[in-house]
């Protein structure tokens, strides 16, 4: 991580990473200059020269499209007009979905309506008016501690009794599964690190939640960062690791700093660092903060940016849980899934399985976006239905209809309105042709045109795609140009063979971005036969 930590630092103190300090980095760290190169070119958060001093970065993806319209960044750079100091350019999502539209004005969260633009810019605008990234704190049932003094108990006890394999079969037994989006079974996950050769093993929690819709796991840093920590250390303690470290998206100002805090504090208390609690366990913890990309999120891809290269997927097999970080068997989950281990360990798997409705287990945050009247996390039984959940968040804005909904983000194909009654569940919504992905739910009310809403989901992973595949890079570019070609009259109809290139990327390509890139569209097209946005491109394949 030295080098990728060395940019950032002259990223953050200069506003650039130029051709003199790659120059100057290679000398003092002794690594070719192309190598520096490829990772400033690789990762958006670098630029070769310091941008204007004002720097506006407006979201484009779905949410915030919604929000403001196709046309916001074209309103907004006329609002800022001829001004040299101000730069303003699009982005892709920045995880503030909830408050949409939203913008990073100098790299930090803020709303970003058309008013506040101007308000922040002409230094008239209150803080509520500009600030951006926090939310109200809650109790939330996964916290089982009533006050600061009782955190870290679970790990007390575990260390007390000194049965770590008890833990995996708590997990089992609690049918946790991964929360970002794999749904791979925890416990069984931890038992292959645990029983990986190797004396060496690493931790490591994958914040960097980056799909649009997607915002629970910037709460949950925000809010409940101890049990983020907690379940790093007890999956440390398991597997036998001695180090870990927090991916985190470069966007989550505010969360970077609840997790340095919480870390300062866990090292104080005698949670982290050698001895811990008396015990014969030690380990110690470190903050990364991405250089951007949502192909971060992809788990090899993260441990190739940890490694100091240009994070492209690998393939797999060999599986991070045998070959990982430096080669290492590393145990990584995603930030929902340590901060519920916890509570599992502390009130017990049965406890766990009661907080879901009848037939299911456990307790699901979820995010919650688009066309309702209050955006927001939520954290509700398993099994509760999407109408529960939109009930919960005063319905759909301005009591107009649903016409659609995606239940768990960008990857995940819409459903209609009739279909409100689905559990919240990773085989229920499989079944009915969609998934629950992330968690991320998105809601579309019935005067949109969902043409432009799906249009969005493919132009993002399009946008965010690595470049590593050839059927990702070049697929998702083709179908997009065939798509606003049809817009435009250049083009009468999708050809046919629109769902053959959708097959060919789902089947060639390294990780899930390629193979889903498309899968907004064409499941859309079957879906809505009767959509108007939609009439124009009827002539494809299902």
């Amino acid at each position: 991580m030295r080098l990728l930590k060395a940019m950032l630092a002259l990223q953050e103190a200069k506003g650039a990473v130029t051709d003199a300090d790659l120059q100057r980095l290679a000398r003092d760290e002794g690594v070719p200059l192309h190598r520096l190169q490829g990772l400033r070119s690789f990762y958006p958060a670098f630029r070769e020269q310091p941008g204007p001093p004002v720097q506006i970065q407006l979201c484009r993806d779905v949410v915030c499209r919604l929000a403001a319209g196709h046309d916001h960044c074209q309103r907004v750079r006329a609002a800022v007009g001829d001004r040299a100091d101000v730069e303003v350019r699009e982005v892709s999502c920045i995880g503030l979905c909830d408050q949409a539209p939203a913008m990073l004005l100098n790299g930090q969260p803020r709303r970003g309506r058309l008013e506040d633009v101007r308000a922040c810019l002409g230094g008239t605008g209150s803080d509520s008016a500009c600030v951006a990234g926090t939310t109200p704190a809650r109790r939330w049932p996964t916290d089982p501690y009533a006050s600061p003094q009782a955190r870290y108990g679970s790990l007390r006890r575990l260390l007390a009794a000194g049965r770590p394999e008890e833990v995996i079969a708590s997990l089992k037994q609690a049918a946790l599964r991964g929360l970002g989006g794999a749904a791979f079974p925890t416990g069984l996950k931890w038992e292959l690190t645990r029983h990986a050769a190797g004396a060496e093993k690493y931790v490591v929690c994958n914040a960097d939640e980056s799909e649009p819709g997607t915002f629970k796991d910037r709460l949950l840093l925000e809010q409940l960062p101890h049990l983020v920590v907690e379940g790093m250390l007890i999956g440390a303690w398991v597997i036998g690791a001695r180090r870990g470290i927090i991916y985190l998206r470069h966007e989550y100002v505010h969360a970077a700093q609840a997790l340095r805090q919480e870390i300062e504090r866990a090292y104080a208390t005698g949670a982290l660092g050698q001895g811990i609690f008396g015990s014969d366990f030690g380990f110690d913890l470190e903050l990364f903060i991405s250089p951007g990309g949502y192909i971060l999120g992809e788990e090899t891809a993260l441990l190739e940016a940890l490694e100091d290269r240009r994070g492209e997927p690998r393939n797999k097999p060999p599986f991070p849980t045998n070959a990982g970080l430096h080669g290492r068997p590393t145990l990584i989950n995603n930030v929902e899934t340590f901060a519920a281990v916890p509570a599992i360990c502390w009130h017990g798997p049965d406890w766990w399985a009661s907080q879901g409705k009848p037939g299911y287990k456990g307790l699901k945050f979820v995010s919650v976006s688009g066309d309702v009247a209050r955006p927001g996390v939520h954290c509700v039984p398993w099994g509760s239905t999407v109408r529960e959940v939109l009930e919960l968040c005063g319905g759909v804005a301005g009591g107009r209809k649903l016409k659609a909904f995606s239940p768990g983000g960008a990857s995940t194909p819409f459903l209609p309105a009739s279909m409100l009654d689905t559990p919240l569940d990773f085989d229920a919504l499989k079944a009915v042709g969609s998934a629950l992905g992330t968690g991320a739910m998105v809601f579309v009310a019935e005067h949109r045109n969902l043409l432009d809403v799906v249009l969005a989901q493919v132009r993002f992973f399009r946008n965010e795609s690595c470049g590593k595949c050839v059927p990702c890079r070049l697929g998702s570019q083709k179908a997009v140009a065939m798509v606003e070609q049809v817009l435009a009259g250049a083009r009468e109809a999708l050809p046919v063979d629109l769902g053959e290139l959708h097959e060919t990327m789902a089947r060639t390509s390294i990780c899930g971005l390629g193979q889903v890139a498309l899968l907004p569209l064409i499941d859309a097209l079957r879906r809505f036969p009767r959509e108007p946005s939609l009439q124009s491109l009827r002539r494809v394949r299902s």
